[in-house]
């Protein structure tokens, strides 16, 4: 049996990390008191006893008890924004190259992707090296998403009695300074930070992320497509839309429920729109989280997870 703990699994992304891990049979749940819940000490013992901790914490209390547990071999997995720059850390995206797969399936500290950073890596990184997007370029990233994204405190609003505000999407972040954006620039290879739209509307889960560009080669969506599937391998993650398959109108919920992530690259010989459609919760959060997990303990990657 593989001993699992999971610090702060009272939120969002700790509570169904929880849910999924209770229906496998090969993991142990270790569990601590409510009265220790927010004892340092108590915590980081149920760290030392593991063999996978996952931390479900702001950054803050997460870098307390990753300097309190420094010395221990258990693999600690992060979903706090706190180490996902960190080179000292795994990325946990091992679609993104042979060198992020194997230090996370190396490694012992593992931090998670954010859910927004999540969908525009996996367009923008593409675009980068097949060099139909320049390093130097500003591109502005649409990320629509559904309100779980917010947590405890969001999902109680929009649940609750509300303005009527709440039942239309609306942009956040208007001041430019997410706490995505460092890890999106740090992954795609941009010179400067994108303009970023995150938009929260009234559904619960998932999520939609587009980047608009110019087709100035004039290159076929086909090959654009097969770069794409070039970049990211044989993936059973991350799959990209043919041209049959391209719908009229793409749904931001339309995966939600599932780990995966699919790509659309639509528009013409002019234009382009490279879109990504996952779930902010599953490819997004936990399903990543518990994706690293299994390629760091060398099992299937898929194991638990719902494609």
């Amino acid at each position: 049996m593989i001993k699992v703990f999971i610090d702060g699994s009272q939120g969002t992304t700790g509570l169904r990390l929880k849910d999924r891990l209770m229906e496998r049979k090969d993991i142990e749940l270790l569990t601590i008191s409510e009265e220790e819940r927010k004892s340092l000490p108590a915590r980081a013992q149920k760290v030392a006893e593991a063999d996978v901790a996952f931390l479900c914490l702001p950054d803050a209390a997460s870098r307390e008890l990753v300097e309190t547990v420094k010395d221990v071999d258990t693999k600690i997995i992060d979903t706090s924004t706190a180490f996902r720059c960190d080179d000292r850390w795994a990325y946990g995206f091992p679609e993104l190259g042979i060198s992020f797969l194997e230090k996370i399936r190396n490694g012992s500290r593992i931090s998670v992707p954010g859910c927004h950073a999540s969908g525009s890596i996996a367009v923008i990184a593409p675009l980068v090296q097949m060099g139909l997007v320049s390093p130097s370029r500003t591109l502005t990233i649409t990320s629509l998403t559904g309100y779980s994204g917010g947590g405890k405190k969001m999902i109680a609003e929009y649940e609750g009695p509300h303005d009527h505000e709440v039942d239309a999407p609306r942009i956040y972040a208007l001041g430019q300074t997410h706490k995505h954006l460092p890890e999106i620039k740090k992954y795609t290879g941009l010179a400067s930070l994108p303009i970023f739209l995150p938009i929260v509307a009234p559904y619960y889960s998932g999520m939609l992320v587009t980047v608009g560009i110019e087709n100035r080669d004039h290159q076929r969506l086909e090959d654009i497509r097969q770069g794409y599937r070039e970049f990211f391998g044989p993936s059973p993650f991350i799959s990209v839309a043919g041209e049959e398959e391209n719908p009229v109108m793409l749904g931001s919920n339309t995966l939600s429920g599932k780990d995966s992530m699919r790509l659309y690259i639509c528009g013409n010989m002019d234009r382009i729109t490279v879109s990504a459609q996952f779930d902010n919760l599953g490819k997004g959060a936990s399903g990543a989280a518990l994706e690293s997990m299994n390629i760091a303990l060398g099992l299937d990657p898929t194991t638990g997870l719902s494609l």
